[in-house]
């Protein structure tokens, strides 16, 4: 199939075809592209809204969704929008309060990630990171984006996917042929729909709503930087965040039938619970936008139907218990846009595909289930961070060669590895950086010789080299070049020292 080359700036007419069609502008759906138009990928992201979300949703950026964006470049972005805070929540009264009581997430703090990875976790929101991930695409020669454009129809044959766009505003249809489909569109997915894939789970796990918006509060909390304070104040109970820097805030709460909502009561009803809550007598907060939603913990029965694929809310629901959600969209979109970038690219064969499924869907249950259990005593970090890693390479930073000064932008074995393959090699490795020294087809190699003291890290004797993925996993180690042999599609997987560990 011949891709339709389109600028990537919305308004324009759509291809007719494309090698790639992502149904979704969430976070899922332009990892998915960015990932896939590094590798030269002609790619079509469609969104139904006309304009991207303005809700500031998800908060947490984990470890590894932070070690993508700094290999995009975009982890400076990403914080300069993330607020100043500790990952705990803080029960009180109000605000204002100034005495509660701590609940600790299950998010490691600064000194924890420092240990394990380049970067850190960053408390962002959504709304805010998307609009990063947006404008990154946009600047990407081989991906367009068309926003107000929502996917009615879907079939397939052995050549690929045949959708039916809509114009909303204009009631237009457009049909379009691509190979591959991916279903970045939400808990709600009409690419799931259309696949025929069904969900399995709790569907509702309680009702609940929210309001944003502005306000100048500086709680008087000394030292404490909680990212959520529960308010247990009777008359304005529920969960006031910070959303991003600056003076937008959440307030949120469960809700029963019987209750009004947020949204219904008059202005100076609302200001006044909020003012309660924020302990803040005059408080004059300036309404941005209400939301409702209902917890769930779904899963996909199945990842993948022929050519069609799912991320994200598509594939798993997730209550907001971990901070997993997002996270676990941005991982899935990441492994499935490099898998089939390497396929279009000819590198590897179709089977590669298959392991989208079979190496992110036990990800997805265990994040499901971890969301949905009682909380009958905290998570901690040491539950959910090998899990967020998900067996990558360990985080080492490389020294300064000798009698050079130590680099303002240190290196990490994680910034080693590329869209191929990488070859890491210890001490005495040098044979491995001569021309054919690992023979692996169609598939670019970048080969990097570590110092001893790295390389002892990373468990490498002299001689020795371990052969990773785009995503840091390992897939082979040889204790020596003799022993060198080229890796077939079956061998892409990650080797089983590499796994999680429940």
């Amino acid at each position: 199939m011949t891709a339709s080359r389109q600028s990537g700036q919305s308004g324009q007419s759509l291809p007719d075809q494309v090698q790639v069609l992502i149904v979704g502008a969430g976070p899922a759906g332009m990892v998915a592209g960015i990932t896939l138009a590094g590798y030269g990928i002609d790619v079509l992201l469609v969104e139904k809204r006309a304009e991207p979300s303005a809700l500031s949703r998800a908060m947490l950026i984990s470890t590894r969704t932070m070690e993508l964006m700094r290999r995009w470049g975009l982890e400076a972005a990403v914080r300069a929008r993330a607020g100043d805070v500790d990952a705990y929540t803080y029960v009180t009264e109000s605000l204002a309060a100034g005495t509660g009581s701590e609940i600790p997430m299950a998010i490691p703090t600064q000194a924890e990630a420092a240990l394990v990875s380049p970067t850190r976790p960053a408390w962002a929101p959504q709304d805010d990171t998307e609009s990063v991930l947006l404008a990154h695409l946009r600047t990407m020669p081989t991906a367009a984006v068309r926003m107000g454009c929502e996917l009615t129809g879907l079939r397939q044959d052995d050549d690929g996917v045949q959708a039916t766009l809509l114009d909303p505003r204009t009631g237009s249809t457009h049909p379009l042929e691509a190979r591959y489909v991916i279903g970045a569109d939400g808990p709600y997915s009409t690419v799931r729909e259309q696949l025929g894939i069904a969900m399995e789970g709790l569907d509702h796990l309680g009702a609940y709503e929210a309001v944003q918006f502005r306000a100048s509060i500086n709680p008087d909390v000394g030292d404490r930087k909680p990212a959520v304070y529960m308010i247990t104040r009777p008359d304005a109970a529920g969960f006031l965040s910070r959303r991003g820097h600056g003076d937008r805030w959440a307030f949120a709460r469960g809700r029963t039938p019987d209750q009004a909502g947020l949204a219904d009561l008059e202005a100076a009803e609302l200001a006044k619970l909020l003012a309660r809550a924020a302990g803040v007598d005059t408080l004059s907060p300036r309404i941005e936008r209400f939301s409702s939603f209902a917890l769930a913990a779904m899963l996909a029965e199945r990842y993948r139907e022929g050519s069609g694929f799912l991320v994200g809310d598509a594939a798993h629901r997730m209550t907001p218990r971990g901070g997993t959600g997002m996270n676990t969209a941005i991982q899935d979109a990441f492994d499935l846009g490099w898998k089939l970038a390497w396929v279009l690219r000819g590198w590897a064969p179709a089977d590669l595909l298959d392991s989208y499924e079979t190496e992110r869907r036990p990800v997805g249950k265990h994040n499901v289930d971890f969301s949905a259990a009682p909380p009958t005593e905290p998570a901690t970090s040491a539950e959910t961070l090998p899990w967020d890693l998900n067996g990558r390479l360990a985080h080492h930073w490389l020294p300064a060669p000798d009698g050079a000064p130590a680099p303002t932008d240190p290196v990490s074995t994680i910034d080693l590895v590329g869209e191929g393959l990488t070859l890491l090699a210890g001490p005495q490795g040098q044979p491995w950086t001569e021309a054919g020294a690992l023979a692996t087809g169609p598939i670019p190699l970048a080969v990097h010789l570590l110092d001893e003291g790295t390389a002892d890290a990373l468990g490498l004797r002299p001689g020795a080299a371990m052969l990773l993925r785009p995503d840091c996993r390992e897939i082979r180690q040889w204790s020596h070049y003799d022993e060198a042999d080229p890796p077939r599609v079956g061998q892409l997987a990650p080797a089983a020292h590499s796994l999680p560990t429940v």
